[in-house]
């Protein structure tokens, strides 16, 4: 049996995206009817969470660490839309994301997992926390070189996110032999130059090597990096581009966790 390593509980869940239909025996329905299917089915469908599985279920030897479950975050606060601890993806990027593991491990590294699909919820959550200049409780810890005001209008915040389309992963690496995370030469989420990918700056070599071995794993299992995140990477051939999801990062009693193979 496969060994996983998990932080916070998991749960597993899905994406299929629904149409409509607006005709009946070849007579078009009033516009506003046609309007009421439309909208409800595209509710629908960003709450179906049928494509989606738990990465602890479908990704061996997984270690979570949900940020936006907790209070250690940008924000300060358990994020909306997290109401459990778990880690979803499609299950594409799931199985791809299954590849990046296995090559990890054979490099004696786990892969530490901080987020990945992220509910429209929590991105407005997001957006209503940069909108209150005052509170900056976590300023020192995620964005000491910023002033608050300035987080929407650099693209740190933003009204929609990559992670809802439920193909994008935050994490890092884990080192099997010490027991500890791998020295990237910064922390997750923080808010700077010193998050992109090629910053050097006052890296050390072996910081920056660290960088290196997690991108060159993620991007030859199928996933694209970010040029402003050295955690962050979407699934190169993501299978809802254009879906932003929102129903909560929770178990359910629709969810189908894939057997441990």
């Amino acid at each position: 049996m496969r060994k996983k390593i998990i932080l916070f509980t998991a749960a597993a869940a899905v994406v299929l995206a629904l149409s409509s239909c607006s005709a009946s025996d070849g007579v078009a329905e009033p516009k506003s009817a046609q309007n009421d299917a439309s909208t409800a089915a595209a509710q629908t469908a960003i709450n179906d969470n049928s494509d989606f599985v738990s990465l602890a279920s479908s990704v061996p030897d997984v270690v979570l660490e949900i940020r936006y479950y907790s209070t250690y975050n940008f924000v300060g606060d358990r994020i909306d839309g997290y109401e459990e601890p778990c880690a979803l993806m499609t299950r594409e990027a799931a199985e791809a994301l299954k590849g990046a593991a296995s090559d990890a491990k054979e490099l004696g590294y786990m892969l530490k997992i901080y987020d990945a699909y992220r509910p429209q919820t929590a991105v407005n959550n997001f957006i209503d926390w940069a909108a209150d200049t005052d509170d900056t409780r976590m300023k020192e810890y995620f964005y000491p070189e910023l002033d608050k005001s300035v987080l929407f209008d650099l693209g740190y915040i933003a009204d929609k996110s990559g992670h809802s389309r439920g193909s994008t992963v935050d994490l890092t690496l884990f080192d099997m032999s010490t027991g500890k995370d791998v020295d990237m030469g910064g922390v997750f989420d923080y808010f700077g130059e010193r998050s992109h990918p090629d910053y050097t700056g006052d890296l050390t070599a072996e910081q920056i090597e660290n960088r290196n071995i997690l991108r060159n794993i993620m991007i030859e299992n199928g996933f694209k990096p970010l040029d402003t995140e050295w955690w962050h990477f979407t699934l190169e051939n993501e299978p809802y581009p254009d879906t932003y999801f929102d129903f909560p990062v929770t178990e359910d009693e629709g969810v189908v966790t894939p057997a441990e193979g």
